[in-house]
């Protein structure tokens, strides 16, 4: 996803950066930067945040409730509350909420790797102050937990998430990085695979794509069953996902320059 052509990255990811270059690292001693990168993290933290507490609310609500919600509503509240925080704080801090996406971007040159810990560091802070706050406001039994667990074999779990992050990552790439792409539409079509994707998986795997997502619920509640699969899967799906919509972006260069362009494939090939 690197190259000089292709640098421009759509208005999702404005300001976030493309490439973890010195001058990076520079100007992050002028108080300019300090106050820009602050606002960048404030914004992953009350992005996942509200992810967090509107998503895991519903499931919350859902089974305190006598399934007031249902499943069909639990699904359209997750996909409805990232598409709003997208269009909300993508424009100043691109939106990721994510760790698997944060890296991903890193790996592919589209995020500054000096700021990954930074915003990986945001998005799990968020993630368990929105789980701290719902297991403050209801009185929740063990089984009102609102993260995720395998339904089956941790095997089977690992395959789905990396196949429905992939799905959402692949999205991403073409909606928000991609300049032929319609990059006001992007909140909508990502609040829609995640929709779509909590449809197929939820019954599974509570359909994650995120490890901040099953971190900050399984820090808050005390229930790790299953917890690494969260993490590797959707980190695994969201590299594959851009790498697979990278091989089949529109560009004049041979097919060997543009998976050498990878900075994955460069560290895997040494």
């Amino acid at each position: 996803m690197a190259g000089s052509g292709e640098e421009d990255i759509s208005k999702m990811e404005n300001g976030v950066g493309t490439s973890s270059s010195s001058e990076d690292s520079k100007d992050l001693c002028s108080s300019a930067s300090v106050v820009t990168i602050a606002q960048k993290l404030i914004a992953e933290v009350i992005g996942i945040y509200f992810i967090i507490f509107a998503g895991g609310g519903s499931v919350v609500v859902n089974k305190l409730y006598d399934g007031v919600i249902t499943f069909p509503g639990i699904c359209v509240t997750w996909g409805l509350i990232v598409m709003v925080m997208v269009y909300s704080v993508g424009h100043i801090s691109g939106g990721h909420f994510n760790p698997a996406v944060t890296i991903t971007f890193a790996l592919f040159r589209r995020f500054p790797f000096w700021q990954v810990p930074l915003y990986i560091a945001a998005q799990l802070m968020g993630s368990i102050l929105g789980s701290g706050t719902l297991s403050l406001v209801f009185d929740l039994t063990p089984e009102a937990f609102f993260g995720t667990v395998p339904a089956g074999s941790d095997g089977q779990a690992l395959v789905i998430e990396i196949i429905i992050s992939f799905l959402l990552m692949f999205v991403i790439s073409g909606v928000a990085t991609d300049n032929r792409a319609i990059g006001e539409l992007a909140g909508i079509a990502v609040g829609m695979t995640i929709m779509l994707n909590v449809f197929v998986a939820g019954p599974i795997t509570g359909a994650s794509m995120n490890p901040a997502r099953s971190i900050g619920p399984a820090v808050v509640r005390h229930v790790y069953k299953g917890l690494w699969v969260y993490i590797v899967g959707p980190v695994i799906g969201t590299i594959a996902g851009a790498f697979a919509y990278n091989l089949i972006r529109f560009t004049d260069k041979p097919l060997r320059e543009i998976t050498k362009s990878s900075s994955f494939l460069k560290s895997v090939s040494k």
